[in-house]
């Protein structure tokens, strides 16, 4: 049997900080970290692609903002722009990876899944939002924006500016699980769980309602590796290696670190809670569960012998 990967894409690997997010933009961004899973494909893979949507959430909203503030057109709630991200993103991976498949003369089918994710709406996240969507913001920028709309902002850890901050709730089921696994098992690329997923809740009737939250992808690209059997996670990111003390004259990057070292550096604080530490959680949570290893790298180094770091059992 074909080994089964999941990779998760970051938001920044399709829309990076100094761009403005043109289509044609994220398609080249796209078209690049599409060529890094051949790295995978040639050794015969079966690959689901997650991918996150921090910056082009954050852009959807500011649309929305603009049209109701110009035309009266009404406000989507966050649950929807997920979705709306999911798709033109997925869609956007899709293309891109279908045409190199077609200049490389392989027949593989990708087709992009809308996923709806479980939590829980009394979950703490709610009480407490962290997770950063949209634009980085000058603390003057920031504070009218708080002034105009009641949003909140944090400042970056690595000091690239003031984000948005919302509501992350921990995923708790990926809806259509069975089917992705089918899929791909059946040699289709998957891309789904775009984003972390839309946002989902239980309602006392036993159907289903979004809820204002963005779902971290890495923790969502984790759950669903769990549950659809993967062999391996990979999460990718703009550091071809985690590193200790980062960005100081300390600096020490990780080959390869057991869960127990991975917990006690979170636990020392030396992953920033906006950057790398959602990833190490996750990469770390799916070792656990599964035994299996988990590596964090970047688009460009995910085809490079020696390089991103191991989470290993």
């Amino acid at each position: 049997m074909k080994k089964l990967a999941v990779v998760a894409f970051g938001g920044n690997a399709l829309l990076r900080g100094n761009q403005k997010g043109t289509i044609q933009e994220q398609e080249k961004n796209a078209n690049d970290a599409c060529q890094s899973l051949f790295a995978l494909l040639k050794d015969d893979y079966n690959l689901v692609v997650t991918h996150g949507n921090g910056p082009q959430v954050g852009n959807i909203l500011l649309a929305n903002s603009a049209g109701n503030d110009m035309y009266g057109v009404p406000d989507m709630p966050l649950d929807v722009a997920v979705a709306y991200s999911q798709g033109f993103i997925g869609y956007i991976i899709e293309q891109q990876l279908t045409n190199e498949f077609i200049k490389r003369g392989i027949n593989r089918n990708v087709v992009t899944l809308v996923t709806q994710v479980v939590v829980d709406k009394n979950d703490p996240a709610f009480q407490n939002p962290i997770k950063p969507i949209g634009p980085f913001y000058t603390k003057e920028n920031a504070d009218q924006v708080v002034a105009e709309t009641g949003a909140i902002f944090k400042e970056d850890s690595a000091g690239r500016g003031w984000r948005k901050v919302v509501a992350s709730p921990r995923p708790l089921d990926i809806n259509n699980k069975q089917l992705v696994e089918k899929m791909v098992r059946e040699g289709n690329i998957v891309v789904t769980a775009g984003g972390g997923g839309v946002p989902v809740y239980h309602t006392e009737e036993n159907t289903l309602k979004g809820i204002d939250a963005v779902i971290d992808k890495d923790l969502a690209s984790s759950l669903l590796a769990v549950e659809i059997g993967a062999d391996e996670l990979y999460i990718l990111t703009d550091v071809s290696k985690v590193c200790l003390n980062f960005n100081t004259p300390e600096e020490k990057k990780l080959d390869t670190i057991t869960i127990a070292e991975a917990k006690q550096f979170i636990e020392e604080g030396q992953f920033g809670e906006g950057s790398m530490a959602p990833k190490v959680r996750a990469a770390v949570s799916f070792v656990e569960r599964t035994g299996k290893a988990a590596i964090i790298t970047s688009t460009t180094a995910l085809n490079v012998e020696g390089e991103g770091t191991r989470i290993v059992k």
